[in-house]
């Protein structure tokens, strides 16, 4: 569950009819800026951050000063295409955790400062809980869930289980133990020698490839716990023990191997999800997190809603990566709960639903 020790509840507040939340997200190494009314996104601008990319991974400096950098450009284009004032905000939302401490450190800073200088209410986010809640944007093609539903949240940083009971009522049924499923995919990609971010790329090279070509173990791991870093070691192992008697091996069999690959971590995560399913009773599976746009994973949920009867809920691209529309929606259910957050808040690195 969700305790907010900084959250300040102010039980009289008068609720406006047109309720406009800036919402900011830095966690990572994209900046984005994101304007709602009420429970609707009317602008969602995103930075990313291509420097990274030479480095096969995220350097923590380099995104804290791309951040500085991006930040007052960014929010001002959201203002911009969603055609309105700072003056009509009703709050600002942010991220205050979890991530890199220095990118929380830009948005949590900017935030406070644009919500003291405007004299507005401040609402801090947790970044999991926000892809959870992504659902909740209104979209006419995209229904959605009701309460209780399973979440499963894939990225970079997180993998987890978690039963939604309300808003901010979620409970963790399972999580990694080490590595989460975006590294998975990324360290393996780096293995075969494909460029950062790789994990789009295993999935582009999969849907050309054979997904039994090459076995690989899936990890035991008790409950409904996971564990990725056993297979990065044998996927390490596989391509060593092969390229020696073949140097040509990946570059001959990059689609197989991709396909393998992504087949493993789906059959992972849909078998974990299975055993949620049983266990709960509950039929209604969302995801979210930057991996809930991987193919596989995709087809992998709406496979089982038609085979087990499960109702499946999967966001819209833009809502998967990293993005401040996310961060908004929590925001706007936030400000009609009158839970704000004081200028004393900070930035938290490890922020747990």
């Amino acid at each position: 569950m969700f305790y907010l020790c900084t959250s300040i509840f102010i039980p009289n507040l008068v609720e406006t009819e047109t309720i406009y939340i800036l919402a900011i997200e830095s966690s990572c190494d994209d900046t984005s800026a994101a304007v709602l009314c009420n429970d609707k996104v009317i602008s969602n601008v995103v930075a990313t951050q291509k420097i990274h990319e030479e480095y096969g991974g995220v350097v923590p400096e380099l995104a804290s000063r791309a951040h500085q950098q991006n930040i007052v450009p960014v929010v001002h284009q959201a203002l911009l295409r969603a055609n309105i004032d700072k003056k009509q905000l009703s709050a600002i939302a942010f991220t205050r955790g979890p991530g890199l401490m220095g990118s929380l450190l830009v948005g949590t800073s900017f935030a406070k400062s644009l919500a003291l200088g405007l004299d507005i209410p401040l609402i801090e986010v947790n970044h999991m809980q926000a892809h959870i809640l992504a659902h909740f944007i209104t979209d006419e093609n995209n229904p959605k869930p009701s309460f209780p539903f399973l979440a499963m949240t894939i990225s970079g940083g997180h993998t987890q289980i978690v039963k939604v009971n309300d808003y901010f009522n979620m409970e963790i049924l399972g999580e990694t133990l080490d590595d989460a499923v975006g590294e998975a995919f990324d360290k393996s990609a780096k293995i075969l020698g494909l460029p950062y971010p790789g994990g789009p790329l295993i999935d582009k090279n999969a849907k050309l490839g054979n997904p039994k070509k090459f076995p690989f173990p899936k990890p035991k791991v008790g409950e409904l716990n996971f564990s990725f870093s056993g297979l990065k070691t044998s996927i390490l192992y596989f391509i060593q023990r092969e390229t020696k008697t073949n140097p040509n091996f990946i570059e001959d069999n990059l689609n197989d191997i991709c396909a393998s690959i992504q087949y493993t971590i789906i059959n992972i995560l849909m078998d974990k999800l299975k055993k949620a399913v049983k266990e709960t009773g509950i039929k209604q599976v969302a995801i979210g997190g930057g991996v809930s746009a991987n193919s596989g994973i995709r087809t992998a949920l709406k496979n089982a809603e038609k085979n087990y009867g499960w109702s499946t809920y999967i966001p819209k691209f833009e809502y998967c990566t990293d993005n401040a529309a996310m961060i908004g929606i929590v925001g706007y259910h936030k400000y009609k709960q009158n839970v704000f957050t004081s200028q004393d808040v900070t930035a938290k690195a490890r922020y747990i639903i």
